[in-house]
């Protein structure tokens, strides 16, 4: 295993470890650096720092290249206390520039052993192109700020994308492994106009998987959209959950528009979601989600 850092050509220097790399980046650096990694299992947990410069995680082959741990919500911490949710993370970005590219980033942790986070991203702009997110409960983390996630493939079983970020999923797979599941846990602040949206997207579900819902509202004014998706018979005919509290399907903002396939029901959804007019789907353009930041080249 081999893992090459720089930022420039004529400044490269190897390490073995991520962490390793990352920690010898040098404080205040503004350059952008790039940190190759061959082929590997890199069985470590990982922390991006705030102070950290832009950085990219290039992994020279996707499903050969795996960042793993397997802390869950109850692993005890240094502290002797549990870890709880926030601090299960494989890999932890907390820098404001952030990109990876030809990954797997996994939690271990296995089913049924509670909240385990593969990717903890709490970044101000993060991008993810060709990464595999594995994992079971809470998968993927979005912290907050502008996230980009293309080509990827993510995983779970329960609320494995979740959080207040602005996410676009662009041609993405989202696989879901168990029966009476949840794909999304979003927690939008009222404030923002987007949440999580799904731009031509694949669900699938593993062998007899079934009655899984496309999301439900962590926070009251939750906001998902669909479009274009295609959804399998793993997700049931309502498609979304209240999470047991009534008052949430009028806060919080469900959307699909153009869903194809076995699961894309739309006279069968629940009455507090939304099936999107043309019109109103092609306001859904990236650069607009996000802000005027458009990540392609970023």
């Amino acid at each position: 295993m081999l893992i090459t850092v720089s930022a420039r050509e004529k400044d490269k220097a190897q390490y073995s470890r991520l962490q390793e790399a990352i920690d010898a980046i040098p404080e205040g650096l503004k350059e952008a650096v790039t940190i190759r990694i061959k082929p590997g299992l890199y069985e470590e947990k990982v922390t991006i720092p705030a102070s950290a410069p832009p950085i990219l995680l290039l992994g020279e082959d996707r499903d050969g290249t795996i960042l793993t741990w397997s802390d869950n919500a109850h692993t005890l911490g240094a502290d002797g206390e549990p870890l709880g949710t926030f601090r299960t993370g494989t890999l932890s970005v907390m820098a404001e520039s952030f990109t990876a590219e030809n990954i797997t980033i996994r939690n271990a942790s296995g089913p049924g052993t509670g909240q385990a986070v593969a990717a903890f991203v709490d970044a101000g702009k993060a991008v993810f192109r060709r990464v595999r997110l594995l994992g079971d409960q809470d998968t993927l983390y979005t912290g907050k700020g502008k996230q980009y996630y293309n080509e990827c493939y993510i995983e779970g079983d329960v609320d494995y994308i979740f959080g207040a970020a602005t996410a676009v999923f662009d041609r993405c797979r989202l696989h879901n492994k168990r029966s009476r599941g949840y794909i999304t846990a979003a927690s939008t602040p009222q404030d923002e106009a987007f949440g999580y949206v799904f731009l031509d997207c694949v669900i699938t579900g593993g062998e007899g998987v079934r009655d899984v819902y496309l999301g439900r509202p962590w926070r009251p004014y939750a906001h998902v959209a669909y479009i274009r998706t295609s959804i399998d018979e793993s997700i049931t005919a309502e498609g979304w959950h209240n999470w047991g509290q009534p008052d949430r399907e009028t806060t919080s903002r469900y959307e699909e528009f153009a869903s194809t396939g076995a699961g894309a029901a739309a006279d069968e959804r629940v009455s507090w979601s939304r099936q999107l007019t043309a019109e109103e789907a092609a306001s859904y353009r990236i650069i607009h989600i996000l802000d005027g930041w458009h990540p392609e080249g970023y």
